[in-house]
């Protein structure tokens, strides 16, 4: 007898006796939603300044995170969420070097046994293929990162597609996917239940829209960055999403892969802004041109959301909400890049259209990232915090809560593993996954507590444990110290007042780190396939 089969006849003999209370809970699908660069409050359920009903209205019934953190960049904090282990611990995805461990696991390997069906459309940064080599029955595999209307290479179940059409959109075909996924799921699969792990590109670089999405933003954003931040962290405190001061802008931080200045200047034009000045210094140029990029970027976000109500309406349609956890994330803060990539800028375009390759940069990021310091690729809070949404109506009784327990990616898949009733048991050789199941969570505030949440990206290096968190940035930077109780700004450093804490928690994330490192360089490389290029259709 298969587990679905034993779930009905269970369900039936309780309702004969007149006692569902005994029967066992059913396995729900999964739907994982990751955005890309999305601000911890950019959403509206975040106390954002973006329209997001669709995100909202999964808020309103079901629960907000307030402390769940990423890896800092796109490709770790996918490979988190999908193998339930650090980065470090098994490099899979292409930002992390070293050997990949042949003990490495991914999350269909760990659903499919409890009758999973298992699909993914959208972004990948994965080193692996979606299919033969994570264990995904179908994937739209989304590998051009430059462009939204003009995709240059996608492929649907590993093979290359030919270019898409003059009205193509990369967030609306990586919904149109997902959705065309579950259709078939229901004619084909209707008795097995789902994963569904759809990961739009946006808000990403570059800044493209669709025209009359921009257009609902036209004079959203007049009053600038400064005023804007401002009236967020009102909200946001208003809310209790946070208890901390708002960061101050910091124009002596920037990324240092950027376009040059010069260039910048050059290609796109004086109305660029490459460091978070105060508003009031910008000319009325800069000020309009400003206004307009954040009006894109709020634009991104905007038709994502719209399109996770086609995705949601699809699932009602298969009458199948109420047994869906869904959960959303980000996959790192908003990115302050300025980088010219694709097909280059043409400033004589309109800003947000296909020939147009424009970066959020530092100002807006620190609106999105509000009231947080900095942005993606650095491990304060303004990289890594990351918005997280939980709505699973048959199993979260309670509705439009917050849990302030801190979590990460890696403990995405042990959730989600619980929830389907699967086992977390790992090979012989391989280390025990760091992350531990959320689902205490869902029940109660303060239910899952961590014992650490490590960090380590782009030289920056990180450990929070309890509400003690401890950051070094840059080669050689000196360790900080942080009480995120009522600090999570990170602006009251405390390592000369506690040095016996600053050196036992350095000397643990060195632990960590060394750990992590030693046990996947010993181990026998992985021989799954890996992505290459495909035979095109």
């Amino acid at each position: 007898m298969t587990r679905r089969q034993f779930l009905a006849t269970a369900s039936a003999t309780a309702a004969a006796s007149g006692s569902l209370a005994t029967a066992a809970p059913k396995a729900p699908n999964i739907v994982i939603i990751l955005a890309d660069d999305m601000g911890f409050s950019d959403a509206r359920c975040y106390g954002g300044d973006v329209d997001t009903p669709n995100l909202d209205r999964l808020a309103a019934n079901g629960l907000r995170f307030t402390q769940a953190y990423s890896t800092a960049r796109c490709g770790p904090s996918r490979n988190c969420l999908l193998t339930g282990q650090y980065a470090q611990q098994n490099a899979a995805d292409i930002m992390t070097p070293g050997n990949i461990p042949a003990f490495t696991r991914f999350l269909p390997e760990y659903l499919k046994p409890q009758g999973y069906r298992t699909y993914h459309s959208g972004k990948w940064h994965m080193r692996f293929q979606p299919l033969a080599g994570i264990g995904f029955d179908r994937s739209y595999t989304m590998l051009d990162e430059d462009r939204y209307f003009t995709q240059k290479r996608h492929q649907l179940d590993g093979i290359e597609l030919p270019p898409p059409p003059p009205n193509y959109y990369s967030t609306t075909a990586i919904a149109d996917y997902s959705v065309q996924f579950l259709k078939d799921h229901q004619r084909e699969h209707a008795g097995k239940p789902f994963l569904l792990y759809m990961t739009p590109h946006a808000p990403h670089f570059p800044l493209q829209a669709k025209a009359e999405d921009i257009a609902l933003y036209k004079d959203r954003f007049s009053e600038g960055w400064d005023v804007a931040r401002d009236k967020k962290w009102q909200r946001m405190t208003k809310m209790g999403l946070i208890n901390c001061p708002l960061a101050p802008l910091e124009p002596n931080m920037w990324t240092k892969w950027n376009t040059p200045d010069a260039e910048l200047t050059a290609k796109i034009g004086p109305g660029e802004v490459m460091r978070a000045v105060p508003w009031s210094s910008l000319t009325p140029e800069q000020k309009d041109f400003q206004r307009t990029k954040m009006a894109i970027h709020a634009a991104m976000v905007t038709r994502f959301d719209m399109e996770i109500g086609k995705l949601l309406k699809q699932i009602d349609d298969m009458g199948a909400t109420r047994d869906t956890c869904v959960i959303f994330l980000s996959d790192n803060g908003a990115s302050s890049e300025q980088l010219i990539r694709g097909d280059g800028h043409d400033k004589t375009a309109p800003s947000g259209s296909a020939q147009s390759f424009l970066g959020l940069g530092p100002g807006w990021a620190s609106n999105s990232n509000a009231p947080f310091r900095l942005h993606k690729s650095w491990v304060n809070e303004g990289g890594v915090a990351s918005p997280m949404i939980v709505h699973w109506p048959a199993g979260i009784a309670k509705k439009n809560e917050l849990r302030h327990d801190p979590c990460h990616f890696i403990d995405i898949l042990p959730t989600v593993v619980d929830l389907a009733g699967g086992s977390l048991e790992q090979a012989k050789e391989a280390p025990p996954l760091p992350g531990r199941s959320m689902r205490p969570a869902f029940g109660k505030d303060g239910a899952a507590p961590k014992p650490y949440i490590y960090f380590n990206h782009n030289d920056n290096h990180a450990l929070r444990v309890g509400d003690w968190k401890l950051i070094s940035t840059g080669v050689g930077g000196p360790w900080e110290l942080y009480n995120l109780k009522t600090d999570r700004a990170e602006q009251k450093d405390l390592a000369s007042a506690q040095p016996d804490r600053v050196k036992a928690m350095a000397a643990q994330w060195k632990a960590l780190d060394d750990d992590f490192v030693q046990k996947r360089e010993a181990a026998a490389p992985s021989k799954r396939p890996r992505l290459a290029a495909a035979p095109r259709a």
